[in-house]
């Protein structure tokens, strides 16, 4: 069977990035919230009577609600990934925030009350359904409402992030859409977005020809520093505010209740890293060697190496559709049967093409118990890896479909486990069905070369964040520091 590597989105709404399936969601949407707020006003929990009839409608009600905006943020995202300059779907969104800050605004009400139910009839509570199944969520929730200002200051706060913390982070994006890094190739000068040049970074032999790739990469990035430094000085800073307005002088607590982290687990994590960089070092210096460099450049890092006459293999997309399913069946047969099903019904955007946003991603579509996979695929064993990893995160959700919504919002630091082990199940595969020597350290390069980018670059991104936090606080960083 041959799969079409672009994604099927009309099956969601049919009729592109102005669907009228999408419209009106968005309508029935609006009706529904405004809806659910009257009937969260309309609850009066008192001591003895926190009337579950009405808590028990309120959380499926808010159950209806996640759902729809999911699938409809999900739909018009994708429209805006595989064309970044699609203002129509850019406006969408813009609604569909509208609505999740309304409905963010509810549920602030709803949280408050939680906590004004006394703990006796809390207790009880808990122990009926619908409510058992979402205790722990429940109770976190009831936790986290002490730390709430009131709801009509929320509510501001909630409003102006539209405009504001959102805003900034749509303009990030768009400047993004913009970029475009020119790179000769037979004599010609080719032009391609960020996410292509990534890829032709990553997969380039020539060290000479990925230098010049990677600094006509940096230069496009350069030109427009100071808009990124604008950017992310006013993201930033809308943070560090919200956080003081909520009596938080310590800008790592929100990021780490988020994760549901101690402070001390995430320091220990850190150092258990860097006590053991030597290793990790040791791998670039021999890879240097290899490579025939006195020492490695960042675009050297994850670049294949070159060990005598053998090539590196590269995949077309149907087979690494097949490669990843036959591999996955060795694990679990219903992982392979998910990811069958995600190549038959087309969830995948993977064409190498302009005007993609750069990365990749799976988003859920919670109405029809799917997921939408973005990535930019061009051939090489790493992004069958990443196709293989956003597959993991599919997978995931799907197992947990038929659990409440509640119990399905899970943070990042959960979310990648999914994912890695999936793109660790492929990547052994390659090794272990390497027809050489030659072939197989190629491809224990490209395996240990990500573990590196985990070990070095997840930690030095987040040093600079630190970093960035300390300076905003003290005032604006300009983009040459």
């Amino acid at each position: 069977m041959t799969y079409q590597d672009t994604w099927d989105l009309d099956s969601i709404f049919s009729g592109g990035p102005n669907s009228e399936a999408l419209l009106e969601k968005i309508a029935l949407l609006e009706k529904q919230i405004k809806a659910f707020d009257a009937l969260v006003e309309g609850w009066q929990p008192t001591e003895g009577n926190p009337d579950k009839e009405t808590f028990a409608a309120i959380l499926k009600d808010q159950e209806t609600i996640t759902n729809g905006i999911g699938q409809a943020r999900t739909f018009s995202n994708a429209h805006l990934s595989d064309n970044m300059n699609d203002t129509v779907s850019l406006g969408h969104l813009n609604r569909i925030g509208v609505l999740v800050s309304q409905y963010s605004n509810t549920s602030t009400v709803i949280s408050k009350k939680i906590e004004t139910i006394h703990e006796d009839d809390w207790k009880a509570l808990l122990q009926e359904e619908p409510f058992a199944s979402v205790a722990f969520r429940l109770d976190e929730i009831r936790t986290k409402a002490k730390d709430l200002l009131s709801s009509k200051e929320e509510r501001v706060i909630s409003q102006l992030s539209l405009d504001g913390h959102h805003g900034w982070n749509d303009l990030y994006n768009d400047l993004v859409a913009t970029i475009q890094v020119p790179v000769e190739e037979d004599g010609k000068i080719n032009h391609y977005s960020a996410g292509q040049a990534h890829n032709k970074i990553a997969g380039e032999k020539d060290p000479f020809k990925r230098r010049e790739i990677l600094q006509a990469w940096e230069d496009a990035w350069q030109e427009k520093a100071p808009l990124f430094a604008t950017t992310l000085n006013r993201i930033i800073g809308y943070r560090l505010a919200n956080y003081d307005l909520h009596g938080e002088d310590k800008y790592m607590n929100p990021p780490l209740k988020y994760n549901r982290l101690k402070e001390e687990t995430l320091d220990t994590m850190w150092d258990t890293i860097v006590k053991n960089k030597d290793r990790v070092v040791d791998f670039m210096k021999r890879k240097a060697e290899l490579m025939g460099v006195d020492q490695l450049g960042w675009a050297d890092v994850d670049a294949p190496i070159s060990v005598g006459d053998y090539q590196a293999k590269t995949y077309s997309y149907n087979e690494a559709a097949e490669f990843i399913m036959e591999h996955f069946k060795k694990v679990s047969p219903e992982m392979k049967k998910l990811a069958q099903t995600a190549f038959e019904d087309r969830w995948i955007e993977a064409e190498d093409r302009p005007n993609k946003r750069p990365g990749g991603y799976c988003a859920g579509v919670p109405e029809s118990n799917e997921s939408r996979i973005f990535m930019t695929y061009s051939g090489t064993a790493d992004n069958v890896s990443t196709l293989a990893h956003e597959l993991g995160h599919a997978f995931h959700s799907y197992v947990l479909k038929d659990k409440p919504s509640l119990n399905q919002d899970y943070a990042m630091n959960v979310a990648e486990t999914a994912s890695t082990f999936a793109e660790m199940v492929v990547s052994d595969a390659t090794i272990q069905n390497a027809s050489s020597d030659a072939e197989k350290l190629v491809l224990l390069d490209g395996k240990i070369s990500r573990a590196a980018i985990m070990f070095m670059d997840i930690h030095s991104r987040f040093l600079f964040e630190k970093s960035f936090y300390n300076e905003r606080q003290k005032g604006l960083v300009s983009s040459d520091r």
